[in-house]
């Protein structure tokens, strides 16, 4: 048996559609005993680019929620309105309000693709890597847009609790449901009626109840814009629950496999130079 030759052995694994190859080499006896490479085909070009184009704009809209809190904390804490502090709040709300729109679109997009496969054919490899990334794209964005509308629902009550104590500096007390049915009139006249404006510092009290009063119609205006697209997404990440678990253990046992295989391919490279040597 002549074992001088260059040995190369390379063995391919099927794993979620995606094809492994663990490329065991030896030149000599001296080098390339672990020198075990894992390289994966690459496929589906287009679907992986749109797939991180997703991830960035989710990236954008995350970003952006943790500068519109960092507004709303700023807008609180000024004594008095900043009409530059609160466009700027206004633009970071629409740009998180285009981006999500433009997600959740391509999300539908994929959806509606993976539909169609599955009704022509049975399931295959890459039909599954690209079940696995809608899955976790719908994920990461429910995530994002659950803490978006928590930050929104925050700063509505931070605003709520500073026109009630606004109020209370005017002497005009109310209880949280009075001041819910006071905003549910979408009037600011409500809370100023019967106020007599005698100082500055009353004027400017009752013109800051009406800048939180006009940031709390805002704000359930963006809430109710998103709460459609917000329910759906949602609703399509819980039926995706069991999906992702099973996807999750057979990347698990997936992953054992390659290990196995590069385990296997050291053992065989070793006794092919010990067979050598021995020739």
């Amino acid at each position: 048996m002549d074992l001088s030759l260059i040995i190369q052995q390379s063995i391919s694994l099927s794993i979620s559609g995606s094809t492994l190859k663990i490329y065991a080499q030896s030149d000599d006896e001296d080098a390339g005993m672990d020198d075990v490479a894992i390289n994966v085909d690459g496929f589906m070009d287009e679907f992986f680019s749109e797939v991180e184009e997703i991830r960035e704009m989710i990236d954008k809209i995350q970003y952006n929620v943790e500068e519109v809190k960092k507004k709303h904390s700023s807008i609180l804490s000024a004594p008095q309105t900043d009409e530059k502090t609160k466009q700027e709040l206004e633009d970071l709300m629409a740009d998180i309000k285009k981006n999500a729109n433009r997600v959740r679109g391509k999300l539908k997009g994929i959806e509606q693709s993976i539909e169609q496969e599955e009704q022509g054919k049975s399931a295959t490899a890459d039909l599954r890597i690209r079940k696995t990334q809608h899955s976790t794209l719908s994920r990461k964005f429910v995530e994002v847009m659950t803490e978006y509308n928590r930050t929104q629902t925050d700063y509505r009550e931070r605003c709520k609790a500073r026109i009630q104590r606004q109020l209370e500096i005017t002497g005009k007390a109310t209880t949280n449901e009075e001041l819910e049915e006071m905003l549910e009139q979408g009037n600011s006249a409500v809370f100023t009626q019967g106020i007599i404006m005698e100082t500055q510092q009353a004027k400017q009290t009752l013109a800051d109840i009406e800048a939180r009063h006009s940031d709390i119609i805002k704000l359930e205006n963006s809430i109710r814009e998103l709460h459609d697209m917000f329910m759906d997404m949602a609703m399509l990440v819980e039926s995706q629950g069991e999906m992702i678990d099973r996807i999750e253990y057979h990347v698990e046992h997936a992953m054992d496999y390659v290990q196995t295989a590069t385990q296997d391919t050291k053992k065989a490279l070793k006794y092919q130079s010990k067979a050598r040597r021995n020739v």
